[in-house]
């Protein structure tokens, strides 16, 4: 379902390091509004303090005792947690359910993995004054009429009070959700009258699927994804020569093959999956056995052969759809702080995630509208839950009707498991031609290899590999013989970039482009503003699905005051 709640205050300028992987701050407007609310509403209801069973008259007086008697103002931790509107409701009701101590909440640091979760969005006192209704935490429209226009006041008001009513009601409509969802996992991870449940297992169906041929067979015929690897190897020698590589995840050993070939001393293949056997019947084949040693298990488990205790690259092929699907990049960061040697390089060395606006029209008459009419009878019961699922899919070009967006930059030498689960404000300007009606966002993720494993130069742009582009040409050996030597490259040219697109201007890739359909679509105009916040999280019951909440708010036209937010969740599995 889709959520109605207050609109921005203002329009917040995006993040300028999309990397960050922490909630965006909010400006003083807001905090002057929250402020507003309190002090309006200090005579509305009686208010329990945050701390203890003191219940006082309003609002304000709860406010004011709680500076008080424990030291805490919540104003100013919510100013220094750069928390946003459900940031404080996550607080609020964090506070209450564990009964927090004042001292740890002025050790929260914004970044605990409970303010991305849903949980708590669930009010744990009823009709909790701290938290206002959708209606009352934004600006009155009727502040700025006359009193002498009372018609019109009275009128505004009615109207203001209809849109709080279906806001809370969409709320309330969340959280009873919320609340059956979250009483089905406490039901499932009860422990059985024998003892505890056994743990979960989010691996080996994983492992299982990459056993198979034909899963190899389509991403090594994804030309893009295999073209760009091997020009990023074959055409750095200085860099492969002599050195020790490390393959995370080397499946049909293809890239271990590459290293070999760009003169790698020694190449250290792994693979938990039963590829693993092919592979080395492969590396045999080939001649490459005394170069490529192949090693079956987790690479969180492994040691390295041979007394080798430090790779000089580690090269893998570890992005899923909407870039972190599958979780394999977490297995690749742990190799590198295993086995990678300071000043190591990492291939590829950095991803972005694009987010853009998307006509998704097509995707709709085929995945949803389909059900409305199938021989004259209507199915429409088997589109319930599509909107909550991301689609996979390839769209063309035509269909993208913003700027994209980086909602995330990960340079691959730096981050953090951790900054995997993320959030970040975006800013997509529509370039529409005319009046149109958006039905989707769009993700995909554009990749980067350097020969230092640096950070890009900042204007620097993806290449974008078109159909039919001869992208192998002057690698390929043809008739068995050698490709053809290449000088090798000296100074600034030695540190020229590689990189390849998964978005609708490419070649299609295996990824494709993930959709993330609307329930309700919103309509722009060349130059219309879509502002909002992506958050993605590890799925909390298959870490390696993804869960996605995109909150967004129009604004129309210059001047114009911004929508709603509507907060919409999905699924990617």
């Amino acid at each position: 379902m889709s959520v109605h709640l207050p609109p921005p205050t203002s329009i917040p300028e995006p993040n300028s390091d999309p990397e960050t992987d922490s909630a965006s701050s909010e400006d003083d407007d807001q905090e002057e509004t929250w402020d507003d609310w309190v002090s309006d509403s200090g005579a509305l209801q009686q208010c329990k303090s945050l701390f203890d069973d003191e219940v006082l008259s309003s609002v304000e007086e709860a406010l004011e005792y709680d500076i008080r008697r424990h030291g805490i103002d919540l104003g100013e931790e919510c100013k220094r947690l750069s928390l946003d509107f459900y940031g404080r409701v996550r607080l609020i009701n964090y506070i209450r359910k564990n009964e927090l101590a004042p001292s740890a909440v002025t050790a929260l640091q914004g970044k605990e993995s409970w303010f991305s979760s849903d949980d708590y969005l669930v009010p744990v006192l009823e009709n909790d004054p701290f938290i206002p209704p959708s209606g009352d935490w934004s600006d009155s429209e009727g502040e700025d009429l006359a009193p002498t226009d009372p018609d019109r006041k009275i009128k505004v008001l009615e109207k203001k009070l209809a849109l709080a009513k279906q806001s809370l009601a969409d709320y309330r409509s969340l959280i009873t959700e919320k609340l059956d969802i979250t009483k089905l996992i406490d039901d499932i991870n009860a422990p059985t009258p024998q003892g505890s449940a056994p743990g979960r297992d989010d691996d080996t169906h994983y492992f299982q699927s990459y056993g198979e041929n034909d899963i190899h067979a389509v991403m090594i015929n994804d030309k893009v994804r295999t073209s760009t690897y091997a020009h990023y190897i074959l055409t750095n020698p200085s860099l492969f020569r002599d050195a020790i590589v490390l393959d995370v995840g080397c499946g049909t050993g293809i890239l271990s093959l590459f290293a070999a070939r760009a003169g790698a001393k020694r190449v250290i293949a792994v693979d938990a999956s039963d590829i693993a056997e092919k592979a080395e019947k492969i590396v045999k084949a080939n001649g490459f056995e005394n170069i490529i040693t192949v090693i079956r298990g987790k690479v969180e488990e492994i040691t390295l052969p041979d007394g080798i205790e430090k790779v000089d690259i580690i090269v893998s092929e570890w992005m899923g759809y909407a870039l972190l699907y599958e979780s394999m990049l977490d297995s690749v960061l742990r190799a590198r702080d295993r086995f990678l040697r300071p000043g190591g390089v990492m291939a590829p060395s950095q991803c972005k995630m694009m987010l853009g606006l998307c006509d998704g029209s097509e995707i709709f008459k085929e995945r949803i509208g389909f059900w409305e009419d199938v021989y004259g009878f209507d199915l429409s019961t088997m589109a319930d839950g599509l909107y909550d699922e991301a689609i996979v899919d390839v769209v063309g070009p035509e269909a993208i009707l913003s700027n994209a967006y980086p909602v995330k930059d990960l340079l691959l030498g730096e981050i953090s498991i951790r900054q995997l689960d993320f959030s970040s404000s975006f800013q997509l300007v529509s370039t529409a031609k005319r009046r149109t009606k958006i039905n989707a966002f769009v993700l995909y993720f554009d990749t980067f290899f350097t020969s230092t494993g640096l950070p890009i130069p900042h204007d620097t742009e993806v290449k974008v590999i078109k159909e039919g582009e001869a992208v192998l040409a002057e690698l390929w050996p043809v008739g068995g013989k050698p490709a053809h030597k290449r000088r090798q490259s000296m100074g600034r040219e030695a540190e020229k970039v590689t990189s390849f697109s998964t978005g609708p201007q490419s070649m299609a890739t295996h990824w494709k482009q993930t959709i993330f359909m609307l329930r309700e679509n919103i309509t722009v105009s060349e130059g219309s503003i879509v502002t909002g916040t992506f958050r993605c999280r590890k799925s909390e019951t298959n870490s390696r699905e993804l869960d996605v909440e995109i909150h967004y708010s129009v604004v129309e036209g210059e001047g114009a005051s911004p929508s709603d937010t509507v907060v919409q969740m999905y699924k990617v599995r």
